[in-house]
């Protein structure tokens, strides 16, 4: 599937319709622009609950958040 989009001056574009729903794509969802041998390719960052269930023995989503969250702290 392709689809021609319009850039603004600013930069911006928005991300057709039904790229955002196959894909899941919400407002604020983050995305990855990538230059690959000059190409920008356009990955989707799935969320920390998306990946949480994968890990679900290793403890429950909001023990994650909450580590995780320690681990940003002591690098900043």
């Amino acid at each position: 599937m392709q689809q021609v989009v319009k850039v603004t001056r600013r930069g911006q574009t928005t991300i057709p319709r039904d790229f955002r729903e196959k894909y899941g794509i919400r407002e604020g969802d983050r995305i990855l622009v990538e230059d690959r041998d000059g190409e920008l390719v356009i990955r989707v960052i799935p969320k920390l609950e998306a990946l949480a269930g994968i890990y679900a023995k290793y403890g429950r989503k909001e023990e994650l958040k909450k580590k995780l969250e320690k681990l940003r702290e002591e690098y900043h």
